[in-house]
Order: structure tokens, then C-alpha cells, then sequence
């Protein structure tokens, strides 16, 4: 079992950038595929980016490609996602999700989830 906790988030002007940290609790991080994961306002929660166990795959939400980067460091057991040129669209709170095998885009092949983060993106 894994615990996650978020941090990172905040208020910004669109434009800005943002780094959210999520770190996990246990001693067998690097078996874990690791994903973020956001919900804007009236809306469902939807897949941002994930990262292989191995750290060698990266996946990303076809719209957001290019201004969002995941990483991960296994030795602080610690991803990250990075959000550059942020857009008032991007407001919602944002969750760090883990799972055991390879990486998903669907939320509910997730079992463990942090509390999540709120980014705010004002125009």
C-alpha cells in the first residue's frame, strides 16, 4: 500500500507556472506507475500525464502536451509535474494517483489517491 500527499499548489496568473510535488509513502515506489490526474469545476476528473515504474514511458493528455511535464525521483520517492504557461482552464484541484503494473489513463484503474492540490489560474 502507498500513501500520497500533494503540495505545490496555488494561486498564479495565467502565463505563470507551477510545480507539483506528490510524495509517497513506502518502500516500494519505483514498482509504481504514478499519474496525475485533475478536476476543474463541474466537471469530471480527467487524466494530465503518467509515468511508467521504470520511468521510461511518459504519457500525457493530448491537450495539455507540451506545457506539462511529469518526472519522478525514485531515491526521494517523489513525482512531479511541472506546468508551464498555465491558462485559466487549467484551475482545478489536482491529484497524484498510484497503481501497481503499468500505467493508465482511466482514473478507476487507480486504487490510491492523494488528498489533492488546488491550482488557480486567474487571467
Amino acid at each position: 500500500q502507498v500513501q500520497l500527499v500533494e503540495s505545490g499548489g496555488g494561486l498564479v496568473q495565467a502565463g505563470g507556472s507551477l510545480r507539483l510535488s506528490c510524495a509517497a509513502s513506502g518502500r516500494t515506489f519505483s514498482s509504481y506507475a504514478m499519474a496525475w490526474f485533475r478536476r476543474a469545476p463541474g466537471k469530471e476528473r480527467e487524466f494530465v500525464a503518467a509515468f511508467s515504474t521504470g520511468g521510461t514511458i511518459t504519457a500525457y493528455a493530448d491537450s495539455l502536451k507540451g506545457r506539462f511535464t511529469i518526472s519522478r525521483d525514485n531515491a526521494k520517492n517523489t513525482v512531479y509535474l511541472q506546468m508551464n504557461s498555465l491558462k485559466p482552464d487549467d484551475t482545478a484541484v489536482y491529484y497524484c494517483a498510484a497503481r501497481s503494473g503499468v500505467y493508465s489513463r482511466i482514473r478507476s484503474n487507480y486504487p490510491y489517491w492523494g488528498q489533492g492540490t488546488q491550482v488557480t489560474v486567474s487571467s
